[in-house]
């Protein structure tokens, strides 16, 4: 019992063998690349996959939603959904399509504190900070790294 490379007994628990992580857009996975090719190789039913998260991304159209999938022995899955992206979240605050080539040159746009404020909170599950004004200066630097210039 539980030697290396023996697998579990019928019934036994269920390990968990990788973690798949992919960023789609809300409500529309569907099983082509790159969730098709991704989920495959693990043996999984890509349409399960695909109705669930559809099912629950349904409301949030339009934005990118990065999901983490947990991929069990026994071929079954979880999966955590995540907030988009920090710089999908001040393109949309901005109304700008993409960030700049040349940041340090060209600058797309302006935001002031009161809306890293806000992506910030939105965000501050998925960061690495203790509190909101270290979630600030992430997001700042996310926004210089775009060109977008930080306004007080």
């Amino acid at each position: 019992m539980g030697e290396k490379g023996k697998k579990p007994a019928a019934g036994g628990p269920r390990q968990l063998i990788t973690i798949v992580k992919l960023q789609i857009e809300a409500g529309k996975a569907n099983p082509a690349p790159p969730v098709g090719p991704a989920l495959g190789q693990h043996g999984l039913n890509i349409m399960d996959f695909c109705k669930a998260y559809n099912d629950q991304t349904k409301d949030k159209a339009g934005s990118v939603i990065p999901v983490d999938i947990f991929v069990y022995s026994d071929r079954t899955f979880t999966f955590k959904l995540k907030s988009p992206p920090a710089s999908v979240l001040v393109c949309k605050a901005l109304n700008i399509p993409k960030g700049s080539a040349v940041p340090n040159k060209n600058k797309v746009g302006k935001i002031t504190r009161a809306k890293l404020r806000e992506i910030a909170k939105q965000k501050m599950e998925g960061l690495n900070c203790y509190d909101e004004e270290a979630a600030v200066k992430v997001i700042a630097g996310t926004c210089r790294s775009m060109g977008v210039e930080v306004i007080d």
